[in-house]
């Protein structure tokens, strides 16, 4: 009987996280924002370089509020962990570039700069 218990326990969290990752899967195919350049900044709130970031991050995103989507994902959190994986992050914070088609056309791994990225905006045609 014992067993059995522990069977069913095991089984039952199994399928629990089985559901907890198949939703952050779903969730993760948001990102690019179809129809819309995208940057995506892979990072973690607790890691120095992204703190650098995230005020540059904040005045691009209300600057840029409706031509393109700047978005930061904290990788670090257990929810987000699948963008980690969809992305391939090898190092934290990494930007991705997405064309309105939602095809990757830019990434960069470690800080980078408002200019730079602005730069970058600007060559996929945001004004």
């Amino acid at each position: 009987m014992k067993k059995q218990v522990c069977l069913i326990v095991i089984f039952i969290c199994i399928f629990l996280i089985g559901i907890q990752t198949l939703y952050a899967m779903a969730s993760a195919d948001t990102v690019p924002v179809k129809g819309m350049i995208t940057m995506i900044d892979l990072g973690a709130k607790k890691c120095i370089p992204c703190k650098m970031m995230a005020p540059i991050l904040e005045e691009l995103k209300k600057e840029y509020e409706g031509r393109a989507a700047i978005v930061f994902i904290d990788v670090w959190q257990k929810e987000n962990a699948a963008y980690a994986r969809k992305f391939g992050i090898r190092g934290i914070p990494t930007q991705i570039f997405f064309d309105k088609v939602g095809k990757e056309v830019f990434r960069h791994v470690g800080f980078m700069d408002k200019k730079s990225i602005v730069s970058m905006l600007e060559k996929l045609g945001v004004k």
